[in-house]
């Protein structure tokens, strides 16, 4: 099947995670209920930061906007395989397609910065504490979250110019659940080394940079609190920066064993690692932020005790009317 023609006109087939039927009801029930746990889970963290108080400092803000990211590329993803996992046409148009890819990259990018920020954030905190309100003041907070937008954005068109630019011709089969970079890649007729040597350069900029900032800033801390004479005090200090450890093993593990290998080494294992960092960590995040942190326990506890006391007051109000 020739396809070199007008690329509006080109069309792809998903192939999915399994073919087996049973296997793809009992998935889209998981699926279905891990969406909808990364829904209210990631929009309470939201909302949770917005209406108390004393969740709005630079880390919370930060966390805002990764629990929109995480919704997000979640939604980029899932709506589109739960229909396929009961569906029998699973065809995708090239637009279609190629708007999956960007819209997943240009969220999982920005959350590689917030990632790097957040420990940013967390090195100041710790090992400049008397300057911290100066330096991660709320310009500098919007700045940065910005720059990331805007750097993403930047990083994704080049990367999609570089996948959807060329040839394609048959097969139309993308052996994936979504439109990713290697599975779209094994379909172009044209040369696939220099959009390769493109995207590789571009993930090592975002994701790997990411990482130097993170591995810095915890080295940083690191020497800081072991200078430190309280043992509770360095106790405190690393609980404070668990939650953020555990989001950074999760979100990198799963991305850099996905596409720090050669493309001629992927195999299934791969669809696998793409369910943890598109569909499982996405769930996971608000849960790590949420039972690992009294700040954000804390917060839910007086959350909890004012709805109780708002409903308390209507039922009151209803039996003296």
């Amino acid at each position: 099947m020739d396809m070199r023609g007008n690329h509006t006109q080109i069309k792809f087939i998903l192939l999915g995670i399994t073919e087996k039927p049973w296997a793809q009801t009992a998935l889209f029930v998981l699926f279905l209920l891990i969406y909808i746990v990364t829904l209210v889970g990631n929009v309470g963290i939201i909302t949770l930061v917005r209406v108390s108080p004393s969740l709005h400092t630079p880390m919370y803000f930060f966390l805002t906007h990764f629990a929109f990211t995480d919704i997000c590329y979640s939604t980029v993803i899932s709506p589109r395989m739960l229909a396929d996992l009961l569906s029998e046409d699973k065809t995708i148009s090239f637009t279609a397609c190629m708007m999956q890819f960007f819209t997943f990259a240009f969220f999982a990018t920005v959350e590689c910065h917030l990632l790097a920020m957040m420990a940013y954030d967390r090195h100041v905190a710790i090992c400049q504490p008397l300057l911290y309100v100066t330096i991660i003041s709320s310009r500098v907070c919007w700045q940065l979250v910005a720059s990331s937008y805007l750097f993403a954005f930047l990083s994704v068109i080049i990367c999609t110019w570089s996948m959807f630019g060329g040839s394609f011709c048959g097969p139309n089969h993308i052996d994936h659940f979504f439109c990713d970079e290697f599975p779209v890649l094994k379909l172009m007729c044209s040369d696939t080394h220099s959009s390769e040597m493109i995207i590789f350069a571009l993930f090592t900029i975002n994701a790997v940079s990411a990482v130097v900032v993170i591995l810095l800033s915890y080295i940083s801390i690191i020497r800081t609190v072991l200078r430190m004479c309280s043992a509770q005090s360095r106790a405190k200090a690393f609980h404070t920066c668990a939650s953020h450890l555990m989001a950074v093993c999760l979100f990198f593990g799963s991305g850099f064993f996905m596409y720090l290998q050669p493309s001629s080494s992927h195999r299934s294992l791969d669809k696998v690692a793409s369910i943890i960092y598109t569909v499982v960590t996405p769930m996971l995040n608000p849960f790590i932020y949420s039972l690992r942190n009294k700040e954000v326990k804390g917060a839910l506890i007086k959350c909890g005790r004012r709805l109780r006391r708002l409903f308390n007051h209507r039922q009151l109000r209803r039996i003296f009317q």
